[in-house]
Formats: C-alpha cells, structure tokens, sequence
C-alpha cells in the first residue's frame, strides 16, 4: 500500500458534474491500478455512477450535500462553509491523508480555499497557477496563468524554479529550460520587472534549469525553451489567446473540409493525417492546470471538459506525485 498515491477529488465541480468526475475516475483507473480516490459530494448521486470496473478498494466517499458554486466569487466559495465537497477535498490533503487534491470547479474560489488550508513552501512568496501546452517538439510549462497580476522579480525567479521542478517531475528524462515572455528578444525590451528578472537570471548559475532568454509570443510553439514564465495577466492573456487561435483553425478547417463536395473528398483522402491534427490541438489531452507554491500539490480540471479531459487531469496528479514535486520545489528552492 506504500506505492498507492491517494487522489482527493472534489466531485462536485465543473459543468456535468458528478457523472463526468465518476467516468474520468472509471477511465483514469483501469490504466492506473495503483492510484486510490477520495470521492467527496453527494453519495446519492455518485453511488449509481460508480460500476464493477471500479472496485470498492480503489475508493471512498465522502458524504456531503454542501458544494462551491459555479457563480460565486472566490470569496463567496469560501465563505460556504468546511462542508463543501471543494473544501473537503483540500483538508484532506492538508491533514496528510491524500497526496494531491483535483478540483474541476470554481477555479477563484480553489485558489482561495487552498491557500487558507495550505501553507506556502518556504522561501516562496506567491504560488503560481501552471498548465501543459503543446509545442513542436513536446510540451511545455506555463506560469503563472493568472494567480497573480502584478509580481516582482522575486515571484518571477520563484516562478522559474517551480515551473522548472515541475518540468522535471513530469518528465524526468527532459532537462528544463526557462524562457521569460516578453515583447522582444532583446535585453532592452519589456518593463523595468522583466528586465531586471532577466538580468538576476542571467547571472546567477540555476543548476537545475537553463536560462534561455526571452521569448517573444510568436515563440511559443517553436519548443525551443520547455519552461515558460509571465507575470499573471500576461500569462492568462497569452493563454486565452491560444486557445480562441486553436479553436479558430479547428472550426476554420471543419468548415473548409465539409462545406462542398470537393471539400468532402479530400477529408476522406486524408482521414488519417486530419485525425491526427485534431488529437494534436485536442484541449483534454492537456487538460490539468497545477496550482504550485504551497505545501501539498492542487490540482485544477478545466469545468467543461468532459470524463477524457478529467481522466488526463488525474494522470497529471498521479503524475505530480510520482514526479516528487513538491520535494524538488523545496529543494530547488532552498
């Protein structure tokens, strides 16, 4: 049992819930044995979803009917009260009884209920909201997506060794680099914080990343640097920005595909290299945002994903926890 890694799940969050949470647990577990759930929500409603492909020792519930809103404010959120199923989920990690806690809802209001419960690693001053993105040559690493607006050159250094002890825990075979976003290349470029960032970075010796530079938000894809760190709003902007762009070719590409008979041919003719231009650009596969800084992994589950999204979130957790993420923040760190 020492190799089990216990997932604290708040099943009553995000739009389709709990039905999705229980089928993205159903699928999560029938390739991850090793993984144990803490369900917490409404047992009426989650008993009838689970069935025999996930047997009773793989999980348990938690009664409650008291659940976050989709519509509250993060404050709001947490002023529902310790019986929430959100709140729950992230005692239970805090009291040491999981070893992460996944939420798929009100992400202001997880932000919040988390960093009353958990205590921030030591040395860091904010913690970061984190997600995987696709790019050429893999995935990379980027943060901060909106925890924090405004940040020092502190909280972006911070942000470099979290984002980088991540990158390493989920892909350990992978050694990190670190790029800042910025308006240019060029060491002149961007406001008085990005540039006194770059300057620390550039000459402090990191050994457990390599320091790229900028990077310019037509360089993000390229998969030149794995690891790439902004301040929150410019981080969130860029993110929001890829997914409208992602959605846009995809819909773009239905539309010129189907629209005719020509169209129709050649998406038949080329049925396979389409195939897998969707599953390239298919938001579920890197579904899973990670809240870093605080003392016990978070883990967020965009809300309308559906049970394959959830289910890759889960892997994300498992993944985390195998990866030692926390230890090598606190080590990195230090």
């Amino acid at each position: 049992m020492n190799n089990v890694i216990k997932i604290a799940v708040d099943a009553m969050g995000g739009d389709g819930s709990p039905k999705k949470i229980i089928d993205g647990i159903i699928h999560h577990y029938q390739n991850n044995k090793e993984n144990f759930y803490q369900i917490f929500g409404d047992r009426n409603k989650i008993i009838d979803l689970i069935n025999q492909d996930l047997p009773n020792s793989s999980f348990e519930i938690i009664h409650t009917m008291d659940t976050v809103k989709g519509t509250d404010s993060p404050l709001e959120g947490a002023k529902r009260g310790k019986n929430t199923s959100m709140w729950l989920a992230i005692q239970s990690v805090k009291e040491k009884k999981s070893d992460v806690v996944i939420s798929a809802g009100n992400t202001g209001a997880l932000l919040v209920i988390a960093k009353l419960n958990l205590q921030m690693i030591e040395n860091i001053d904010k913690p970061a909201l984190s997600a995987l993105w696709p790019n050429r040559k893999g995935l990379s690493v980027v943060l901060d997506l909106g925890a924090n607006i405004e940040c020092s050159p502190k909280n972006l250094i911070d942000f470099s060794i979290m984002g980088s002890s991540l990158f390493k825990s989920l892909f350990p075979e992978d050694n990190p680099r670190v790029a800042l976003l910025n308006i240019g290349s060029e060491a002149i470029k961007g406001n008085e914080v990005i540039k006194e960032t770059y300057q620390q970075l550039k000459n402090e010796n990191h050994p457990d990343f390599e320091f790229k530079g900028f990077i310019e938000g037509n360089q993000l894809m390229n998969g030149d640097v794995n690891v790439i760190v902004a301040d929150g709003f410019t981080g969130n902007v860029a993110l929001k920005t890829a997914e409208g762009t992602a959605n846009f070719i995809t819909s773009e590409l239905k539309k010129a595909m189907t629209g005719n008979l020509i169209g129709k041919i050649s998406s038949l003719l080329n049925i396979s290299n389409l195939r897998k231009f969707k599953e390239r650009l298919d938001p579920r596969l890197y579904n899973g945002a990670i809240f870093i800084g605080l003392d016990s992994p978070v883990v967020k589950s965009h809300g309308g994903t559906d049970y394959i999204g959830f289910s890759n979130s889960l892997s994300v957790c498992s993944r985390i926890v195998r990866g030692n993420l926390i230890e090598k923040i606190t080590k990195n760190i230090s």
